[in-house]
């Protein structure tokens, strides 16, 4: 193993743990873009995702007879009744002038910008130059998800790609995610429902991040619970292989329904070595997997199953909250919990009822488009948009300019709201009101609209 390998390593353990005390330290907020990572199930059924395809080019070193290497993984899955969601870019050829950077460095495909599948080779990859892979996915029953048209960052990233362009603001990430979903629905007739930020940077330059862009774009972010390894050179490639499937035996080992509900993290390209040791590592994970009897699906049919991080679809408050999803409603934190013995607060409420207009809303706050009316709310809050749309509404009212977003809400408060929302006299019973409650309340009123 390298230093650099293994400084790429430390760095990115570091980077885990710093975070995680991140997350710790930073309130969550009901969001209608929820990050997935994993989801509440008791069946032995979990996704895997393949980043940066499709590739053209063979596996590296190749055994398949020269096959692309998409088709490879897709035979793959489909031997051992799998099926994948393939996180596809649209066309790296735009991302010029540049240069190569380091073999087995970080910026191997580029220094500027990102280049799949290789540098130079822009164009035996990505959807809109193999078409017929994506087709040949699609035929299979794999999923096709949005890691953008350019694969170019949202933002800055500091320290591994501190030399990286990024994109200009809100307007050019959301431009790029939907310059791909139209390629898809063109070309495919195929509707996009995912998409994962090219090297999960979430920051957008101008007070927005990667949840806003996809809000707009209509797609719910994917991410991955465990990493399928395969990405990082090692010191051989039997070691690389070896790196893709071991860690998953060892899980499996010691918790048989460890990855029960988890999305693993693949790449459709090459690593930074330019190898392909998944080609080969994909066998002997799926047969560890379904030894086990897993079931490898796509992620949204793992979704399907259970929606939501904390909470299975045995509970009846996770079906309300299903149904309230499926009505429009935006139930959900941002980690995609639901967070059931929470006190319902105002801010909430408004985010809960009005978030995906909210977004809207909130970008015109940000930009200055709007003046923001309160004075405990500044543009910038998560819920200020949808506390806008609410107020508007006659939903919710502020108090000598102060609109109250953290106090808990009362049933008296509610019942104004939703009367107001729903169109139609509804009485909330008196007492502390949760999410629980809400939900289970809530949900069949909105059957009845």
């Amino acid at each position: 193993m390298s230093v650099l390998t293994k400084a790429i390593g430390v760095a990115k353990k570091v980077k885990h743990r710093y975070q995680d005390q991140i997350r710790e330290r930073t309130p969550v907020y009901l969001s209608p873009v929820r990050r997935i990572e994993r989801v509440a199930l008791a069946e032995r059924v979990c996704a895997m995702t393949f980043d940066d395809g499709p590739c053209r080019l063979p596996a590296n070193p190749d055994a398949f007879g020269g096959k692309p290497l998409t088709l490879v993984l897709a035979e793959t899955l489909e031997r051992f009744g799998a099926r994948g969601s393939f996180d596809v870019v649209g066309d790296t050829s735009a991302n010029y002038p540049d240069q190569a950077g380091k073999h087995g460095s970080a910026s191997w495909g580029g220094v500027a910008y990102d280049h799949y599948p290789d540098f130079g080779k822009d164009d035996q990859g990505g959807a809109l130059h193999c078409p017929d892979l994506v087709d040949r996915l699609l035929q299979g029953g794999h999923e096709i998800t949005n890691h953008t048209y350019s694969h170019v960052l949202f933002g800055k990233k500091s320290l591994v790609y501190n030399h990286r362009k990024f994109l200009s603001g809100l307007d050019p990430v959301v431009e790029d995610v939907c310059r791909l979903n139209r390629l898809m629905e063109e070309k495919h007739g195929y509707q996009v429902k995912l998409a994962r930020p090219p090297h999960y940077v979430d920051g957008i330059q101008g007070g927005f991040d990667s949840y806003d862009a996809y809000a707009k774009a209509g797609c719910q972010y994917m991410a991955a619970s465990f990493d399928g390894a395969g990405w990082l050179p090692l010191a051989s490639y039997e070691a690389e292989v070896e790196a893709t499937w071991k860690p998953i035996e060892r899980m499996l080992k010691e918790n048989p329904d460890y990855f029960c509900g988890q999305i693993i993290f693949q790449k459709d390209g090459f690593n930074m070595a330019r190898r392909s040791p998944i080609a080969h590592g994909l066998t002997k994970q799926l047969e560890l997997l379904t030894a086990q009897g897993y079931q490898v699906v796509p992620v949204s049919e793992l979704l399907e199953r259970s929606p939501f991080l904390d909470v299975p679809q045995t509970d009846p408050a996770g079906v309300a909250a299903r149904s309230l999803l499926q009505a429009g409603w935006c139930p959900a934190y941002r980690d995609n919990s639901l967070r059931l013995d929470t006190v319902l607060t105002r801010g909430e409420m408004a985010m809960m009822a009005f978030g995906w207009a909210g977004v809207d809303s909130r970008i015109a706050l940000v930009r200055g488009e709007v003046a923001c009316p309160w004075k405990d709310v500044k543009a910038t809050h998560p819920y200020a948009g949808a506390l806008l749309q609410a107020q508007q509404a006659g939903c919710l009212s502020d108090d000598q300019g102060k609109i109250r977003p953290d106090e808990p809400i009362t049933a008296q408060e509610l019942s104004l709201f939703l009367t107001r929302k729903l169109g139609r006299e509804v009485d909330v019973p008196k007492g502390e009101l949760t999410h629980r409650s809400l939900f289970l309340f809530l949900a069949p009123l909105l059957t009845k609209e």
